[in-house]
């Protein structure tokens, strides 16, 4: 099974459009099983941003799609919006709903919108109501389905500190997500390639959860070794593995390319998906 995984469009100001163009060309060599957009599609949440996202994300429609919202896409300096409408343009132009479950062959995949317009303006949280929402949505997963939870903000700390605090009560939610058997959670914000277990940080049995923050795919905003850089990964689901490979674009081939080896590490739940063995296509 394989998952592309893009995050932080900020389609706006800082928007790259060639590297949109780059992503759609990898996403029809690749026929991917799954899309997955981990939040901040916009950079001000302006009605005019979320058309072009629209367009975007009508493009992507040949495959199963994830898009989750992230602290970008909801308003900043427009105050009063951000605390009586903060999600109007989202529910307009990209989904009425704010946390999302979608089955397809061989997984389950929850989004949660992580963004906190009201508590938290570029930090964010998750809600007990939307833990519940989370453990509902995998207790349907057939045995040896990908269990995958895709949330904006990030549950640990990059090496350079760069992208801010993580989730409040991030040990716990982990600790909770691995009692429902996540086989990997997929994230955005930090604008940086990060690939990590929860092992260091949940005191238990197993591999741990691998955490799989996705740099800027398509904006001007990168952060510490992949400052002005662009980056997605592409994730292989195997029966009893999950291998991560990033990718940059590259100016000279103007694509996204493989940049270092693949990451493999252990899957937590049951085998059985479709083409599972083979690490890749």
């Amino acid at each position: 099974m394989i998952v592309l995984h893009a995050s932080d469009l900020q389609v706006g100001r800082p928007y790259r459009p060639d590297r949109m163009e780059a992503l759609l060309a990898l996403a029809h060599e690749l026929r991917p099983d799954l899309v997955v957009i981990a939040g901040d599609l916009t950079q001000r949440a302006k009605r005019r941003e979320y058309q072009v996202v629209r367009t975007l994300l009508d493009r992507l429609s040949d495959w199963p799609l994830v898009v989750t919202p992230g602290n970008h896409d909801v308003p900043l300096y427009r105050v009063w919006e951000r605390l009586f409408n903060p999600y109007g343009n989202w529910r307009r132009y990209v989904s009425e709903a704010l946390d999302s479950r979608l089955s397809i062959e061989g997984a389950v995949v929850v989004a949660l919108n992580s963004s906190a317009p009201r508590r938290a303006i570029v930090g964010g949280r998750l809600r007990p109501r939307q833990v519940a929402f989370a453990k509902e949505a995998f207790s349907s997963a057939a045995p040896g389905a990908a269990r995958l939870l895709v949330v904006h903000h990030h549950f640990v700390a990059t090496p350079d500190g760069e992208g801010g605090r993580p989730l409040p009560h991030a040990r716990g939610l982990l600790a909770t997500f691995e009692a429902m058997g996540v086989d990997a959670i997929l994230g955005g914000h930090v604008h940086q390639t990060h690939v990590i277990t929860s092992r260091a940080l949940v005191a238990g049995h197993g591999p741990g959860i691998p955490l799989v923050a996705c740099g800027t795919s398509t904006s001007s905003r990168g952060r510490g070794e992949e400052r002005s850089a662009n980056s997605l990964n592409v994730i292989d689901i195997g029966s009893e593995w999950i291998e991560v490979t990033p990718h940059r674009f590259v100016e000279t081939s103007r694509r996204f390319e493989p940049r270092g080896a693949a990451l493999r590490m252990p899957r937590r739940s049951g085998s059985g998906l479709r083409g599972a063995g083979s690490p890749g296509r």
